[in-house]
């Protein structure tokens, strides 16, 4: 199956908007429209490659997430979450695809939290180019998934497509890929999970914002561009477990769900 084809059938990668780009986004789905996926088949690897120690670039979209602001809290979680994630076993259930266990995730470029108020409506391309001005003043890092997260009072679009906050909710968070200066840079964005479609209840949305975060980052690290997924349905390791078994509270206090095995063929949390 080529990678467009795995587009066609995925329950969660769409393809970008823009034809210039090859790479497809990849969606995590909000409850009720993915559902549990009953095929046991195993994931495979198509020869993208995958980034085996990634370095989790968290650029923060918006005056809120600064020092004193209101969600400063939630931006400096977020930070603790990743710099202990690469350590922890909810990692180490990536490492028979070819990660690295242990990992420093927080070793790339600096975050950046970036104080200039983002449209209401964030498109992809909008998401690209904030990636591309921190490039700007940044070395590119091969390794880097460059991860914006927004307010909110911002929502996320990607074609008539929207996060929580926007007129079409069918995603809660992505990952995909562009070009830029001759390099493919990774990038995911992390919405504000503030809609039922996107929580679990009982959590706080920066838990729920952890849970997107850990789901997006090993699916960027072991599928950047058409590495490990699965040949019959299209889902990437952490689709093949969204929502069932439900996210839970693991290493750290943090949130995380569980993790499709090959070597066990079925989720699992560590």
């Amino acid at each position: 199956m080529t990678r467009s084809m795995k587009c066609a059938l995925m329950l969660s990668c769409g393809l970008l908007a823009a034809a210039a780009h090859a790479a497809p986004i990849c969606y995590a789905k909000p409850k009720g429209v993915q559902p549990p996926s009953l095929d046991k088949s195993n994931l495979t690897n198509h020869g993208g490659g995958v980034i085996a120690c990634p370095h989790v670039v968290l650029i923060f979209w918006g005056p809120t997430f600064a020092t004193g602001g209101a969600d400063n809290t939630y931006a400096t979680t977020l930070q603790a979450f990743r710099n202990q994630l690469g350590s922890t076993c909810e990692w180490k259930t990536i490492n028979q695809y070819g990660i690295t266990f242990p990992c420093n995730l927080a070793g790339g470029t600096p975050d950046w939290f970036d104080t200039t108020l983002p449209p209401t409506n964030v498109t992809d391309s909008t998401v690209q180019s904030k990636v591309t001005t921190y490039l700007s003043t940044h070395t590119f890092d091969n390794s880097a998934i460059y991860t914006v997260v927004i307010p909110s009072t911002s929502y996320s679009s990607s074609g008539g497509s929207t996060s929580c906050g926007g007129p079409s909710l069918a995603y809660c968070a992505y990952h995909g890929a562009y070009s830029t200066s001759g390099h493919t840079a990774k990038y995911t964005i992390i919405p504000w999970p503030g809609c039922s479609g996107c929580r679990v209840a009982g959590w706080s949305n920066v838990q729920n914002a952890e849970h997107f975060l850990v789901h997006e980052t090993r699916e960027a690290a072991t599928d950047p561009v058409n590495a490990w997924w699965d040949g019959t349905t299209g889902q990437e390791a952490d689709d093949k477990c969204a929502w069932t078994p439900s996210p839970f509270i693991g290493t750290g206090g943090y949130s995380y769900q569980d993790e499709w095995s090959n070597l066990l063929g079925r989720c699992i949390s560590c």
